[in-house]
């Protein structure tokens, strides 16, 4: 049998256009092996799957290098303002897919494929996942860069280029063990590396101060250690138009990288031991902080990748412009959290000391530049770094946030004399046994815009987080609640929902997505009905199949998928999920007629290294689905912790999902995105009105959406009172039961106390208010099971979650926080 790909080979034409931008399939088909012969080294019949991967992935990228440098044209000419967004996490997942969907060449790429012998979706299988960020802050961010593209707005992201992103997670024995993930192992097609524009960035050192020429005070941050930051561009294509825009991420690299001297005297490890100390930088995402070394190297983190953003900022503004007073005009930066917060003292460095503004209008300009977006109401992650840290690593920046506290504690005192307390609230330094610079506090004080990212989150932001800023600036704080790209979360991951629901509105929604509400035309419509059900039997099938090769469960594909895919921490309250299957199986034993319908109970999550509680979980978890899925056949009843949760994973997972579990405790999520991603693709919300949660309530009606457990205020009232655990353990007999059971060591055998210390701590503290919210939570359940049976009214309140949906795309999140604080205008791009 003759090799398709040999036979492709003589007929590779030179036609450089088509080959490197036609997207019909003949033009895809030989840009794909002239990078399998010029680009991979081989001849067609000899190359890898890799090298057929990074062959396809090269072809498209040469599609989208022909917008990219039209873009940046396109930019550059007309001057206009652009959006900078600083984030230190991108979780981008895989490219080639979702690239294929964003240029219309999917159908194109995957007959050029199938006419040399190739499956492109084992192409697809093939890249690894892009895991630079740890959960939903990184996954928001790239939903936001796809926005950006799609709606031809000026828009450039930038982060660290983590050589190891986040880890790779195993289960063994029920434990959760971490592995390097080493996505850049076999090279990343997607990106191009830029030495020329590398910045250099100091570190340490020490500030000089005299008097310049002028008579003006001059500081100067001389001698320390300096690092040479490279960027990498990776381009992000919009969905069906010719604006790519560019992620830009940052790699360190030593300024000397080789003493030739220590090595010639045989001290071969002290040679490299500059670069080493270097690169560490962006080495890995997130090193523990739990010792000094790595509080260090995560404020290294922040730093460097600031410094190189601000300079590389400030220097393609000042290619078309003599002075800075237009610079809030041509420049919006958007700082994702707390982690990028110290740009607003590297800004003010560069234009007091480098730039020799005077304080006042250089202050002006950094507050007029800045926006902030808070996502925690959680304390310990309100970023704090102790002074003396700061004056070690950064003793300009230390200077430069004491004068800003300084001059900004002044207006507090006219504004509120007398008020001491106010004074020690409000301050950007904190007074304690050691010193911290508490880094939220800059970022409100330096920008003009603070927003949360939930209307419950912002309001909560503005009355206990943030009180004393938001009755100081009360037109500074806004809402922008956060949204999902439906390219990637159902066109890319749910084709089939995607191509039903195009046959009945037809097409346009991708870009528009309020234009699902024509679904609900179809609400009572049969055909519609049982075609939306196929589409997620077929879905649930497909997953069954994916688990039995991943973790050989069998899962029942009739079941409810009952799903709980997220970053694993007490206050999500997968504790609370696990409490209740224990107690559905025991009652399943007892009477195996209580289940009215069988129950597959999904989890995904990974737990931070250092969480050791969180970690607990999931074993608990795993040891739950050993016992549980033993007599599987008796109960109906199955448990999966699905391992290593990631993007990819997430698009298999989600468009099978039937219950989306969002039970955080209310007031401590700030908005979750899981949530919209489920509900867009068709499952209902069991939760508590946290987060989105209550604008997606709001949308659905609360007939199509399972409310359970305490408000965020009944939570701060029932602790108020004297919460008491140990009472709700002895007045609920099957909760009871359930916690001794666990206590008793029956799902670890292994080591009889194993999470005696788990159930203690609920019995003892339950901070998250597990125990409080279970009967609700327990009922509500059971209110899912019996709407289950009803498979018509079911199928309704699907299609109405999937058609109430439009309001939580990015898109339209993206364009609020460009016409409300960016103040960016489209500019799209020319053919």
């Amino acid at each position: 049998m003759s090799d398709p790909l040999r036979a492709q080979a003589p007929h590779v034409s030179l036609e450089e256009d088509a080959t490197r931008t036609g997207k019909d399939p003949a033009s895809v088909r030989r840009g794909f092996l002239e990078h399998v012969r010029y680009s991979r080294g081989k001849n067609p019949e000899t190359s890898t799957a890799h090298d057929r991967f990074m062959a396809l992935s090269l072809a498209v990228r040469d599609r989208l290098a022909h917008k990219w440098v039209k873009t940046a044209r396109t930019y550059y000419e007309k001057d206009v303002k652009r959006a900078y967004y600083l984030s230190a996490e991108y979780l981008l997942g895989r490219a080639l897919g979702n690239n294929l969907i964003n240029t219309g060449m999917y159908e194109a790429a995957e007959q050029a494929m199938r006419e040399v012998g190739v499956d492109l979706t084992t192409l697809i299988e093939m890249e690894p996942d892009a895991g630079l960020g740890n959960g939903g802050l990184g996954r928001l961010a790239a939903c936001f860069l796809d926005s950006l593209a799609t709606l031809a707005y000026p828009g450039m992201g930038y982060g660290i280029r983590y050589e190891f992103g986040i880890f790779t997670q195993d289960i063994v024995d029920g434990y959760q063990v971490e592995r390097a993930d080493e996505w850049l192992k076999f090279g990343n097609p997607w990106e191009i590396v830029r030495p020329e524009k590398a910045v250099p960035v100091r570190f340490f050192g020490r500030v000089e101060h005299h008097t310049g020429a002028d008579g003006q005070r001059v500081a100067r941050w001389v001698g320390g250690k300096t690092v040479v930051g490279v960027p990498f561009d990776t381009p992000i294509a919009g969905f069906g138009n010719n604006t790519v825009n560019t992620l830009r991420l940052w790699q360190a690299r030593a300024s000397e990288e080789f003493d030739l001297l220590l090595f010639n005297a045989g001290d071969y490890e002290r040679s490299v031991v500059e670069k080493n100390d270097s690169e560490v930088i962006s080495k890995v995402l997130y090193p523990n902080d739990a010792f000094q070394a790595g509080k260090e190297l995560r404020l290294k983190q922040q730093y460097f990748f600031v410094a190189c953003s601000i300079a590389d900022i400030v220097r393609r503004y000042l290619k078309g412009h003599k002075d800075f007073r237009d610079f809030p005009n041509k420049v919006a930066i958007q700082l994702n959290d707390t982690h990028p917060a110290i740009a607003v003292a590297e800004l003010m460095r560069v234009l007091v000391d480098e730039k020799r503004l005077q304080w006042d209008e250089a202050f002006h300009i950094t507050q007029q530049t800045f926006g902030y977006t808070n996502h925690t109401l959680l304390a310990e992650a309100m970023e704090k770094w102790p002074a003396t840290l700061f004056e070690r690593l950064l003793p300009r920046h230390l200077e430069i946030i004491y004068e800003i506290n300084h001059r900004f504690l002044r207006q507090v005192q006219i504004r509120y004399p007398f008020d001491e307390e106010r004074l020690r609230r409000l301050s950007l330094v904190e007074e304690g046994a050691e010193k911290k610079i508490r880094m939220a506090h800059l970022a409100v004080v330096g920008s003009h815009s603070v927003n949360g990212v939930a209307a419950l989150h912002t309001d909560l932001l503005r009355r206990d987080v943030l009180p004393d800023f938001a009755a100081m600036f009360p037109e500074r704080f806004n809402n922008k609640t956060n949204g999902v790209t439906p390219r990637r979360w159902l066109s890319w991951c749910n084709p089939r929902l995607a191509k039903l629901i195009t046959s009945r509105i037809g097409a346009g929604w991708e870009k528009d997505l309020d234009q699902l509400r024509k679904l609900e035309e179809h609400l009572d419509d049969k055909a519609f009905h049982t075609a939306f059900r196929e589409v997620k039997q077929q879905n649930k099938h497909d997953l069954a199949q994916h688990i039995q090769d991943l973790r050989s469960v069998s899962l029942n594909p009739n079941a409810i998928f009952d799903v709980q895919i997220k970053r694993l921490h007490e206050y999500k309250r997968q504790l609370l999920n696990a409490l209740h299957i224990v107690v559905l199986w025991m009652r399943a034993r007892r009477d195996p007629s209580t289940i009215v319908h069988p129950r597959a109970f999904l989890f995904g999550a990974k737990a931070a290294p250092g969480y050791q509680q969180a970690k607990q979980i999931i074993r608990l978890v795993n040891g739950i689905g050993e016992v549980i899925n033993s007599d599987a056949g008796t109960t109906g009843l199955q448990v999966v912790f699905v391992p290593n949760y990631r993007v990819s994973l997430a698009e298999r997972i989600i468009p099978a999902a039937d219950v989306s579990e969002q039970i955080s405790t209310a007031g401590w999520e700030a908005s979750g995105t899981g949530n919209m991603k489920l509900m867009l693709n068709g499952a209902l919300t069991l939760g508590t009105l946290d987060g989105a949660n209550v604008e997606i309530r709001e949308e659905v009606g609360d007939e199509n959406f399972f409310l359970f457990g305490l408000t965020a205020d009944e939570v701060i009232a029932r602790k108020k009172a004297g919460y008491r655990p140990r009472d709700v353990y002895n007045s609920h007999q099957e909760l009871r039961e359930a916690m001794d059971l666990i206590a008793s060591g029956f799902f670890s055998p292994e080591d009889r106390n194993l999470f005696k210390p788990l159930m203690d701590n609920l019995l003892e503290e339950d901070r998250y208010l597990v125990l409080a919210d279970f009967d609700s939570y327990m009922k509500k359940q059971e209110d899912v099971a019996r709407a289950y049976q009803d498979h018509d009214t079911w199928t309704r309140k699907c299609i109405l979650n999937v058609a109430r949906a439009g309001i939580f795309s990015s898109d339209r999140t993206i364009k609020q926080y460009a016409e409300e604080i960016w103040r960016v205008k489209q500019i799209p791009v020319d053919q």
